[in-house]
């Protein structure tokens, strides 16, 4: 029996974005999705990812197959702690004075914090987390934690300040994921996998797909 065509295999791949959101300097890949009121900037977001309502993002790199849950906050606004005042007046002065310009110097400090997310990563709701952060592949991270600290890949981590709650899965089935490296399949692989990612055990599944 032939297979399908992709063109009837597959849905529209264009990146799906809610009227009501707002992007500026950001890269979606195929299939992403992006939720009612989010904002995002300066961030990349890979195929298949998705945010939903109400979460925010600045200054970040999403892998592919990532689900984010409703009132995220992804690089959450630092203030400097060591002027007179925390307040946005000191590097914003242009949103209450005349005459007085946006602290470059103070942005540049801000960008170059930027998160990064790896692929298949879980974030829960209104899980918040901070500049400069970075977690690995197959990670989880538990609703309303504070992530402080960089997370390993497949871990799962909770609570304010984010600590581990466990692994995932086993550090040998971790391992043999990550060369996997599914997430970088063809989309008709993808496809033709779907039955297994739904009825096998872990290990079968990479006993079957590992080659």
């Amino acid at each position: 029996m032939m297979a399908e065509p992709d063109e009837l295999r597959f849905q529209n791949s264009e990146p799906r974005i809610h009227q009501t959101a707002k992007l500026k300097g950001v890269k979606l890949g195929r299939f992403a999705e992006v939720g009612e009121r989010v904002i995002l900037r300066d961030v990349t977001m890979g195929d298949f990812s998705y945010l939903e309502r109400n979460s925010e993002g600045i200054y970040a790199d999403i892998g592919k197959f990532c689900s984010i849950a409703s009132n995220v906050r992804i690089n959450a606004l630092e203030h400097p702690m060591e002027r007179v005042t925390t307040h946005k007046v000191s590097y914003r002065p242009n949103e209450f004075f005349r005459f007085q310009g946006v602290d470059f110097d103070f942005r540049a400090r801000r960008q170059a914090k930027r998160v990064s997310i790896g692929h298949d990563v879980w974030i829960g709701h209104g899980a918040v987390i901070m500049p400069g952060i970075s977690i690995g592949n197959g990670a989880v991270i538990g609703a309303n934690a504070v992530v402080t600290k960089n997370v390993a890949p497949y871990m799962i981590v909770a609570g304010n300040p984010a600590r581990v709650i466990r692994p995932r899965f086993s550090a040998d089935i971790a391992e043999r994921l990550m060369a996997l490296a599914w997430w970088d399949w063809p989309a008709t692989t993808i496809f033709d996998a779907i039955s297994d990612i739904q009825s096998l055990s872990i290990e079968d599944f990479l006993v079957k797909w590992e080659r």
